[in-house]
């Protein structure tokens, strides 16, 4: 049995640090928007007990991959449950990944791979975890992990595992990678990004909007990502997504858009940028194969 399963990514539409916990990790708050543009994961059982990932990325070890972590850390989580882990097929498997979403983009694509990962590994073990079993499993993997598994675009608090389902008004995004990778940590450990950013309601971010405060930073770090913002800035508000490196701008129309896209991929060659044009959806394509 073969299950093939995209991995969707996600726009930061704000990014507000509201502090930091005694452990490092940051509390934010932030809105998460789910677009039609994705990686696809295909899962294989095998006769053995491996856990095979092909093609391998480059510069990022097999340990290190999401999606390996996520395999495992589900697996071992169904061992430790000796009420249930005699009755289990954790049967080998063959994942084979294409990869679309840039990576060090600020779109959550190891992220969503991982989520993605709990999602169909859960179905092809039968190990009927619930969401929550696997939202917990996640956020160790990455805190913004369970909104990919919960599949609903979302208001986010806390790191990011706070979450609230949020219908958005459907929009179009152009958005640029520009060409460099923008490292997360690095981000979060500078002195210069400013933590105490006052806490807001739903409703006054819909009434007023929000920034990114790690926006600044970037740019002043990498002026791969400056370049792009003061271009896109040009024709439309243009916004950094997480910890970068993706600049994006809302349309409420495809057609302009791709207008846009036109223009931005003149650019394009010579600056290394990569660009597109992705739908804002409210949920993920996931959620569609399961409720059939």
């Amino acid at each position: 049995m073969t299950l093939s399963l995209p991995a969707p990514a996600k726009l930061n539409l704000f990014l507000h640090i509201t502090g930091r916990r005694a452990d490092g990790y940051h509390e934010l708050q932030t809105l998460f928007q789910l677009i039609d543009y994705s990686d696809t994961l295909h899962f294989s059982r095998r006769e053995d007990a491996t856990i095979a990932l092909t093609p391998a990325i480059a510069g990022v070890a097999y340990d290190d991959n999401l999606i390996i972590k996520a395999a495992l850390a589900l697996k071992n989580y169904m061992l430790s449950k000796p009420a249930t882990s005699n009755k289990l097929d954790l049967s080998g498997i063959d994942i084979q990944l294409e990869k679309k979403l840039p990576i060090g983009g600020g779109l959550g694509g190891g992220s969503s791979n991982a989520a993605t990962t709990l999602v169909a590994l859960n179905h092809l073990w039968k190990a009927g975890l619930n969401n929550k079993e696997l939202c917990d499993i996640g956020v160790g993997l990455g805190a913004d992990v369970p909104v990919f598994i919960n599949g609903y675009s979302a208001w986010a608090e806390g790191i990011g595992e706070k979450l609230q389902p949020i219908e958005l008004t459907q929009q179009w995004y152009l958005i640029i990678k520009p060409n460099c990778h923008v490292s997360t940590v690095d981000v979060f450990s500078r002195e210069e990004l400013t933590r105490d950013t006052l806490a807001i309601k739903v409703a006054l971010f819909f009434e007023q909007g929000g920034k990114n405060d790690c926006q600044n930073v970037v740019c002043q770090a990498y002026p791969e990502v400056k370049k792009a913002i003061d271009w896109l800035s040009k024709f439309s508000d243009a916004k950094l997504t997480g910890t970068g490196a993706c600049v994006f701008a809302a349309f409420s129309n495809e057609n302009d858009a791709k207008a846009l896209l036109e223009k931005a991929s003149m650019l394009a060659k010579d600056n290394g940028w990569i660009c597109f044009v992705a739908r804002g959806i409210n949920q993920s394509p996931i959620m569609s194969f399961f409720n059939k």
